[in-house]
């Protein structure tokens, strides 16, 4: 974890919430919902899932009652932030009769985002490097990034599907935000070390009632962040996986995958890092207007490699071929970086429980058998 300039102690978080509305922000953090921790707009710190924790395994999610009050004692949920950054369905433009267009993008709110984990913050930074900073920029996604303010969280309970250390995203936050926690359980409620990492960061936490860190409770959040490394629930075998997948391209193991895969997408709806979309052209029954939007799709729909002639990859073992080896290899190529950050949602939300880091594990043993 990079040691901020200053680090602060906060003893409730219901002032930083006030303090970022105050500001014109929308407050986004995670809640109890439909028996799922989920992201929504929050209106004081009460909306958080305070003494609320989750258990997961392949194709398994289920909430708990903690013995605590945390707040952030729980691991991902099945949204991520992506869908405030690059929405699932967001009009292009609109038309009618009389040759009058409409190609203006809806305006997007000013968000705070409060609670990122450090996987979920390399998701951001991913989607930075893919919409962002390419050739060629999304500019409604660069409209909205532009805008947020980033409340990270340092992990210190990482979940049973985690794995975003072997992937170097976490458990600790890394560069990206504005201000992040590491929440503390030493007495009866919660208290909160505070690191900036930006002006508007050190801006915000001088409006809050705070006090300074003193060196025993600093080294008591490091420590606590540091062991959280090596209670993860998963692991990615420490090989080249770029080069593990194009050494076996034509591996049996495909097959074996796909006689559990139902190819149904969810692993790419809950990913913090898919981005295709596809667009639609619709008209009112009048036929006096008519609309584009874009929306998100996944390359495991049979229709998503659609060309003159039919779809290129219609088997289910070539769809998640390609899936996985976009996602740990050729993400590389094009833009130098891994395009997963370990945060074990596609292992939970898989209504098979198909586990990456198990397939991975399985070729790389049978690779080194070779």
């Amino acid at each position: 974890m990079e040691h901020a300039a200053q680090s602060a102690m906060l003893e409730g978080l219901q002032p930083l919430i006030e303090v970022l509305t105050g500001r014109g922000y929308r407050v986004v953090g995670p809640t109890l919902r439909d028996n799922a921790i989920v992201l929504a707009e929050l209106e004081s710190a009460d909306d958080l899932p305070r003494g609320w924790g989750v258990d997961t395994a392949p194709g398994h999610y289920r909430v708990r009652r903690r013995e605590d009050e945390a707040a952030f004692g729980h691991s991902s949920g099945p949204q991520s932030w992506k869908q405030f950054l690059h929405p699932p369905r967001q009009r292009l433009w609109s038309g009618g009769r009389d040759g009058v267009a409409d190609g203006e993008p809806e305006e997007s709110p000013r968000y705070a985002f409060l609670g990122v984990r450090g996987c979920d913050l390399a998701a951001i930074a991913t989607l930075d490097r893919v919409l962002g900073y390419s050739q060629h920029p999304d500019s409604t996604y660069v409209g909205r990034r532009r805008q947020i303010f980033v409340v990270a969280v340092n992990c210190t309970e990482p979940g049973g599907l985690c794995f975003c250390a072997s992937m170097g995203t976490g458990p600790a936050a890394g560069p990206g935000y504005d201000l992040a926690l590491t929440e503390r359980l030493d007495g009866d409620a919660p208290t909160y070390l505070v690191d900036v990492g930006t002006p508007d960061g050190a801006d915000v936490l001088a409006a809050i009632p705070h006090r300074s860190a003193d060196a025993g409770e600093i080294e008591g959040a490091r420590k606590e962040v540091d062991a959280a490394t090596s209670r993860m629930g998963r692991e990615m075998p420490s090989v080249d996986l770029r080069e593990l997948l194009m050494r076996n391209r034509e591996s049996p193991q495909w097959e074996e995958v796909a006689s559990r895969c139902l190819t149904c997408g969810n692993c790419t709806m809950v990913c913090p890092t898919c981005f295709c979309t596809s667009t639609e052209d619709v008209s009112d029954l009048t036929g006096d207007n008519a609309e584009r939007w874009q929306h998100w799709a996944s390359c495991f729909e049979f229709d998503f490699t659609h060309v003159h002639g039919g779809s290129v990859r219609q088997s289910g073992p070539s769809r998640y071929r390609h899936w996985i080896t976009h996602k740990l290899g050729t993400w590389h190529d094009q833009f130098g970086m891994s395009g997963c950050v370990g945060c074990g949602r596609c292992i939970a939300w898989c209504p098979t429980g198909i586990d990456i880091t198990e397939e991975m594990t399985t070729m790389a043993r049978r690779d080194g058998d070779d």
